[in-house]
This record gives structure tokens, C-alpha cells and sequence, in this order.
């Protein structure tokens, strides 16, 4: 069964304290007089302070802008180069404000970074006539060095300003004009590619497609009048080649009725006697072939009187053939001037019907190119207005970039010539009289505390374990849970008597030996890790 912890009365824990008084008495006497003796012997620290303000341009704010909205954002970039190794660095070499550190063997990094630590840059909060300005204040062991270090970091400051002004302004104007350089390139690019374009495609821009449609609708008339005039020659030609089929037809008719005009011989009386005679032959043959052979005198003599009147019936037809054919040829040689004048005009419509048919051709292809010539317009249009608007927006990207380089260009000559914007230094550096450092009282007081907080720490250590068992009747009871009758004091031999207070007597000695030791001892030590100078620095 477990019992609670019984708590303690104030006067309980006052006759604990009375009981450990040296225990805590002793360590606070040693912490308070070694962090005294070693606060007292730290060197005073001095601070100087400059005042800075910003001047104003005497050129318009449009010309030069101001810096006051961004004061903040400057003085951060101007303290990391004022700060930085290469800027504090000879100042540590030039005037040595760390001598002590230096003879003690510190590295430079460490002296560098106690100097920085030292410098503090802030908006002017002191005098309300100057809202733009700011102090730079140094905290230093020499007078006389912490006011030159002050009037050089002031000194840097404004040569820092005015060269990262310059700088600036420089690094502005190198790339505005960079910029303009090369808007300028993109514009002369565009217009070079309009040119190309409008030399490439003269025939179908926008502008010329009134003439374009002018010309189309031209053509289409003109095509128009030559497909009239086709047809018309087409339709003569066709009536004078029926004219001359039918004068060819009557010329042949002509000749047909020539044979007609001359005699048949067949109808002549000599042709039929010829014909009587043939047959009168021709009977007798017969007669005589079935009398006698064929090699029979009679029948051979009777045969070629046959054949003589053949002969001569043949020839009869021969002559009558070769009249015709005579005269035939006759009117066939004869000239046909009415078809030789049709077949003239004839061979005129064809010339002329190839002619036009040629024209027609030429109208077509010339047709045919106008309508590309239409049709690529709706294109042109669309990449000259693309064109169009990527040199306007160009355009105004270059003419607004050129006023800005202007704008930059007498911002940069008004730095040169101090009339823009600059810092510049209202108050020096001031020579520190009175030190502002070490607060020797408020370390000794906190020595002070330190030790008194070591003393109760010691005297918890020792009084803890006792707490926690049965020391008085009261623990009895609470922890037993029974009433106490009777307690007894502690009986103590006269021996005990004699020799308890004569040992409580030497502990006494040996423990103020302890503190008196102690004292020097701790001293060296917060002495040896320079604790306290870094901490008033």
C-alpha cells in the first residue's frame, strides 16, 4: 500500500535552510566574488555612433526614382559587402581593437566575426526631422579607435552606395540596351519577312484582290465573247460543209448522168445484129460439135467466127466504157470554183476555230491562275495580319523600351553628376566619453543569483534523500497511520557532546579554505574562457 509524499511546511523548509546555511552560503560567496573580481577587471567598452541620411535627387522622381521604399532592401545588400571578410578585415589589421585576442593566439575569423557582431546598422528612430535616413554604431575598448573605425564604416558605407548605385545603374543600361539591340533585331528580322512575303505573294494580297476579282470577272466576259464566236464558226463551218456535200453530190450526179447522155452500145441496131449473128453462130457450133470434135476444121473455123463477133461486141462495150471514162475525167478535171470557194471558207473557219480555241486555252490558264490567285488571298491575308501583329507588339515592346533606356541613361548621368539620389553622413562619429559597457553591477548581481542557485542545488542534494524517510514523529504518524504517544530526544554521550560541535567547527574551517580557493580558482576559469568579453562585446 503505497503512501503520498507528506509535504512540508515554509517552516519546515526555513529550519532546513538555517540547518544548510553555509552549505549555500559558502558557494554563492565564491560564484558572487569570482564573477565580481572578473567583471570589474574587464575592459570598458565604448560605443560611437554616425548618423546617415538620404539626400534627396534634385531631378524629378519621374527622371530619378527614389530608394526610400526600398532602404531596407538596400542597407541589407550594402551591410553584407560592408561586413564581409575582405571589408573588416583591414580594419582589424589597421587599427587592432582585438589586441588582447591577438596576442592570445585568436584566429582572425574569430576577431572578424566579434567585429561584425560589434557593428549595428538601423533606420533612423531618434530624430523624427529625418525619416530616411539610418546610424551605424561600433562598440569598441579605445575611444579614439572605436570613433575611427565608426567614421571608416560610415566612410564605406556611402563609397559602398554610391558604387553600388553606379554599378547598378551601369548594369541597367548594359542590359536595356542589350534588350533594345536585340528587340531591334527581332523587328528588323519581321520586317526583312514582310518584304520576302509581300515580294513572294504580290499577287495575292489583300490589296489587290479588287483587281484580282476585276481581272477574274474580266476574263470569264472575255472567255464568254470567245466561247460566242466559237460557236458561230463552228455553225458556219457546219453550213458550209453541208453546202459542199451537196455541191459534191450534185457534181457526182453530174457525172452519173454523162454515162446516161452517151449511147449505149447494147442498144444499138449493130449490137443487135451482132447479138442475131452470135446466136446464129453459136447454133451452127453447137450443131457441128455433135457432128464432129473439137479439133474438127469446121467446128475451129466455126468457134473463131464465134469469138470474131465477141471480139467485136467486147469492143463495142470498151469504146463505149472509155468514152465515159474520157469524158469523166474531162468534167472531174474541170475546176469546181463554188467548191473550191466553199472549201476556202471552210479552211478559214478552221483557222479561225483554232485561233479561238488558242485564245480560250489562254483565258483558261489565265482564269485558272487568277482563282489561285483569289484563293491564296484568305492565306496572305491571315499570315501578313499574323505579321502585322507581332511587329506591333514588337513594336510597342521596343518603343517601350527605349523610353525606359532614355529613363535609365539620364538616371545613370545624374549619379555621375551627383544629382540623383545619394546617402551622406549628417552626424560624424562621435568620441565616446563615458563607457556603455561592461554593466559590471548587473553581472555581479547575476554572479550573484548563480551562486545562490549552486548553493540551494547543494543544499537539495543533501536534504532530498532525507526527505523521502522518517526523520520526525509527524513523518511517523503520516507514514504509519498511527498516532504517536511518546517521542524521545536524542540522547548523546558527554563524549558526543564535547566532540560534535568541535567537528561541525572544522568542516566549518576546511569548507571556507574550499570557498577561499575556490574563489581565485573559478575566477581564472570564467577568466580563461573569456566568457564574460564576449558577452559585454
Amino acid at each position: 500500500m503505497s503512501v503520498e509524499f507528506r509535504q512540508r511546511t515554509p517552516g519546515e523548509y526555513a529550519r532546513i535552510v538555517l540547518k544548510r546555511k553555509w552549505l549555500i552560503l559558502l558557494p554563492t560567496i565564491a560564484v558572487a566574488a569570482a564573477v565580481a573580481w572578473v567583471v570589474f577587471r574587464l575592459p570598458d567598452v565604448y560605443l560611437s555612433s554616425t548618423l546617415i541620411v538620404v539626400k534627396p535627387s534634385t531631378l524629378p522622381t519621374g527622371v530619378v526614382p527614389t530608394m526610400a521604399d526600398d532602404m531596407t532592401r538596400q542597407l541589407t545588400a550594402i551591410s553584407q559587402v560592408v561586413t564581409s571578410r575582405s571589408s573588416l578585415e583591414p580594419l582589424v589589421i589597421k587599427y587592432d581593437p582585438y589586441r588582447i585576442e591577438r596576442l592570445r593566439g585568436e584566429p582572425m575569423d574569430l576577431m572578424i566575426d566579434m567585429m561584425r557582431n560589434s557593428i549595428n546598422v538601423e533606420v533612423n528612430t531618434s530624430r523624427n526631422d529625418i525619416t530616411n535616413g539610418f546610424s551605424i554604431s561600433y562598440r569598441g575598448r579605445d575611444p579614439k579607435t572605436t570613433q575611427a573605425i565608426t567614421s571608416e564604416l560610415a566612410s564605406k558605407y556611402t563609397d559602398e552606395q554610391t558604387k553600388a548605385t553606379m554599378s547598378s545603374h551601369t548594369q541597367a543600361k548594359d542590359f536595356i540596351d542589350r534588350q533594345v539591340e536585340d528587340v531591334k533585331k527581332e523587328i528588323d528580322e519581321i520586317e526583312r519577312r514582310r518584304l520576302e512575303f509581300l515580294q513572294k505573294n504580290l499577287p495575292n494580297l489583300p490589296s489587290a484582290e479588287g483587281s484580282l476579282l476585276s481581272q477574274f470577272n474580266g476574263l470569264l466576259e472575255q472567255k464568254k465573247g470567245y466561247n460566242s464566236d466559237l460557236g458561230r464558226y463552228e455553225d458556219t463551218r457546219s453550213s458550209l460543209v453541208q453546202h459542199l456535200a451537196l455541191i459534191k453530190k450534185q457534181t457526182q450526179m453530174q457525172l452519173e448522168d454523162l454515162a446516161k447522155n452517151i449511147t449505149d452500145p447494147k442498144t444499138t441496131l449493130a449490137w443487135s445484129q451482132l447479138v442475131t449473128q452470135k446466136a446464129r453462130l453459136e447454133g451452127e457450133l453447137t450443131t457441128l460439135k455433135q457432128q464432129y470434135t473439137e479439133k474438127h476444121p469446121d467446128v475451129i473455123s466455126k468457134q473463131k467466127e464465134v469469138d470474131n463477133v465477141r471480139q467485136e461486141m467486147d469492143q463495142m462495150v470498151a469504146e463505149w466504157k472509155e468514152k465515159i471514162k474520157v469524158e469523166q475525167e474531162r468534167l472531174q478535171n474541170r475546176p469546181d470554183l463554188q467548191s473550191a470557194s466553199v472549201e476556202i471558207e471552210i479552211k478559214k473557219l478552221d483557222g479561225e476555230i483554232k485561233r479561238v480555241q488558242a485564245e480560250i486555252e489562254v483565258i483558261d490558264k489565265q482564269i485558272g491562275a487568277a482563282n489561285q490567285n483569289i484563293d491564296k488571298v484568305p492565306g496572305a491575308r491571315v499570315a501578313l495580319d499574323a505579321l502585322d501583329r507581332e511587329y506591333q507588339t514588337k513594336k510597342a515592346s521596343y518603343d517601350l523600351l527605349l523610353a525606359q533606356q532614355q529613363k535609365i541613361s539620364l538616371g545613370s548621368a545624374a549619379v555621375t553628376q551627383q544629382q540623383g539620389e545619394i546617402i551622406q553622413v549628417i552626424d560624424p562619429a562621435n568620441f565616446p566619453i563615458v563607457p556603455v559597457a561592461p554593466k559590471r553591477l548587473l553581472l555581479s548581481g547575476m554572479g550573484l543569483a548563480a551562486g545562490l542557485g549552486l548553493g540551494l542545488l547543494l543544499a537539495g542534494i543533501c536534504e532530498i534523500p532525507q526527505l523521502l524517510t522518517i526523520q520526525t514523529s509527524k513523518d511517523a504518524a503520516h507514514y504509519t497511520g498511527l498516532p504517536v504517544l511518546i517521542s524521545l530526544p536524542e540522547l548523546l554521550t558527554p563524549k558526543e557532546v564535547r566532540t560534535r560541535p568541535r567537528r561541525r567547527r572544522m568542516l566549518l574551517a576546511v569548507a571556507v579554505v574550499v570557498t577561499i580557493v575556490a574563489i581565485p580558482a573559478l575566477a581564472l576559469s570564467l577568466k580563461a574562457t573569456h566568457l564574460f568579453e564576449r558577452f559585454v562585446m
